[in-house]
């Protein structure tokens, strides 16, 4: 329907719009905090779910150089970029350990909601979040600690069963309505694009509003810092994806996939292992940074999207 596409393409005004309102006035969108923000990424992914099939999954497994090669680029550009922009911006510690703390975590799925908004390849999208979230198990306090030099931890079993509750059971759950109930998936899937588009636009809100007071008091040498991150995370993950792939579809997935990070995750790890509240900061900012930048490559891509094989 064009009213419906048109609200979706919009997504990169949306969650601009929302985040400037937020910022304003917090309460605007700091109400949709709690369990209703799982809740919400549920209904995202069951979604997404709708759009997928079995044989989406099976095609993966042919190229599982797809999914390793994307795994290693999101390990390696994004924490070096974070280590290097540090220096580059000359940041107090607690905003440089922030920084190399986002960096350094796995790509959330607010990956996979662009790349579904992008008609990129979604199943390789979950796939890399699946695997790259179960790997920052490990990797992304082993990293922090080598590049921040602190130590943090990670709570292994919580990051497990928050993954399988908000990505794997509401995908497998799209994907069993896809194959038994396709007459009702096909009517779900006209709107669930743009249900997609308001959650995201609430989540991201959500945790703009609630970092208001520090974001507003970090400096500018931070938000260009961040800025910089994601830009060169998108542009890099690409031109390696190319390099690499060289699938166009594949490439754009991997992009996404490299240059969006978790920052709630790394808001979290930030507040439960830091005594500062200054390396909560660069997390917070780049949830809106990302979204942003993300959502205004999703709006280009969908565009010739249908253009391109998927493997």
């Amino acid at each position: 329907m064009p009213v419906i596409n048109f609200l979706t393409n919009a997504f990169p005004f949306w969650v601009f719009i929302a985040s400037l309102i937020s910022l304003y006035h917090p309460p605007a969108f700091t109400w949709f905090s709690g369990p209703m923000i799982p809740v919400g990424l549920g209904i995202i992914m069951l979604g997404m779910g709708l759009t997928l099939s079995v044989e989406d999954f099976k095609g993966i497994l042919k190229y599982p150089g797809w999914v390793i090669t994307g795994i290693l680029l999101q390990y390696t550009i994004m924490p070096f970029l974070g280590w290097s922009l540090s220096y580059a911006f000359n940041l107090p510690a607690p905003l440089a350990v922030g920084l190399i703390l986002v960096s350094c975590c796995p790509s959330g799925t607010a990956s996979n909601v662009v790349n579904y908004l992008a008609r990129s390849n979604v199943a390789l999208s979950v796939t890399m979040t699946a695997f790259g979230t179960f790997m920052a198990v490990a990797l992304t306090p082993v990293l922090t600690a080598w590049l921040a030099g602190s130590r943090i931890h990670v709570d292994a079993w919580g990051l497990f069963l928050s993954t399988v509750q908000v990505v794997i059971v509401p995908i497998v759950l799209g994907v069993l309505m896809n194959r038994f109930f396709p007459k009702v998936t096909q009517k779900l899937t006209v709107i669930s694009p743009l249900v997609a588009v308001i959650f995201i636009t609430l989540i991201v809100a959500s945790i703009v509003g609630a970092g208001q007071e520090y974001i507003l008091k970090s400096g500018a040498r931070l938000i260009l810092a961040v800025f910089t991150l994601h830009s060169l995370g998108f542009l890099l993950g690409y031109l390696a994806g190319r390099i690499f792939l060289k699938n166009e579809i594949a490439s754009r997935t991997i992009s996404v996939e490299v240059g969006m990070q978790n920052s709630g995750l790394g808001v979290v790890l930030a507040r439960q292992n830091f005594s500062s509240p200054l390396v909560a900061i660069p997390c917070a900012i780049s949830s809106v940074f990302h979204s942003v930048l993300a959502s205004l490559l999703a709006s280009v891509w969908r565009l010739d999207a249908n253009q391109y094989p998927r493997s």
